[in-house]
């Protein structure tokens, strides 16, 4: 498992590098914030901080990661998009962004909206699972199930 996960950092790492456009050939000149919407420890966190570390080693600047829980991961989304659009602040999110947006009927943003891919990480295999007494077997069903939330259906 460790050595899948180092290789899924040099491979993210080496992608990031390629990516930035030759304009961009001395980011980053100061400390980047890596933003998680978990808790310290857990496997998103934990590729995150493995990531920042190949980051910061191969960069030349410090990536720091900062964990930011609650809501499901929107207060962490929320920092992002409040923080000036200059690259220095990154969000490394998971499945429980897209989650949080259909749970929170009132969130300040737009998660699809206001926030923008740049690199995919890695990738992980979610289930949604509802009680056999609930009488749905689509996402679709799921939503008309939900008094006024946000339909899951538009996140897939």
């Amino acid at each position: 498992m460790l050595k899948l996960v180092r290789v899924l950092t040099v491979l993210t790492g080496v992608f990031v590098a390629s990516a930035l456009p030759a304009a961009a050939a001395d980011y980053p000149r100061q400390p980047v914030r890596v933003l998680v919407g978990l808790a310290a420890g857990g496997g998103t966190d934990i590729v995150a901080r493995l990531l920042a570390e190949w980051l910061s080693e191969n960069l030349g600047q410090q990536f720091i990661v900062e964990n930011r829980t609650g809501m499901g991961g929107s207060l962490a989304a929320q920092a992002l998009i409040n923080a000036p659009p200059d690259g220095y602040t990154l969000l490394f999110m998971g499945p429980n962004n897209a989650i949080a947006t259909s749970l929170y009927k009132k969130l300040p943003f737009d998660f699809l909206r206001d926030t923008e891919p740049v690199a995919g990480v890695m990738r992980l295999t979610n289930l949604m699972v509802v009680p056999p007494s609930l009488p749905v077997k689509t996402v679709q069903g799921h939503d008309q199930n939900r008094d006024g939330a946000r339909p899951l259906s538009r996140l897939i």
